[in-house]
């Protein structure tokens, strides 16, 4: 059994406008973000990890705040709170509103915003 508290992360990624913390549970790394108004990942995250669009999966729960977030392919989706989903590889995500977006990722933290 393993138990660990998020407010005491093992490891804290900061970026301009927000930051993950990681716990890892196990060989699992789950990470809790928290992106503030403003925030773009093509804008914040992309210098730090290079490429077009995240490569990353996340399999979230959000906490509140909202975020859109636009596939390599166009389609798009809105997350707010009390929501759930799965972002494949692909993608650029900003902030709506003017509300902290803060989710808990269950695939992503291992990787994300990791040089």
């Amino acid at each position: 059994m393993v138990k660990k508290n998020i407010d005491k992360p093992d490891e804290t990624r900061k970026f301009e406008k927000g930051k993950i913390d990681i716990t890892n549970v196990g060989d699992t790394p789950i990470g809790r973000g928290v992106f503030e108004p403003g925030w773009k990942w093509s804008s914040h995250v992309k210098p730090i990890v290079g490429g077009e669009s995240c490569q990353v999966t996340h399999t979230m729960y959000v906490i509140s705040g909202r975020m859109h977030v636009r596939m390599d392919d166009g389609s798009e989706q809105e997350f707010g709170p009390g929501d759930t989903g799965i972002v494949p590889p692909g993608h650029d995500a900003w902030v709506l509103g003017n509300e902290n977006f803060v989710a808990v990722d269950f695939t992503g933290g291992k990787t994300y915003a990791k040089k």
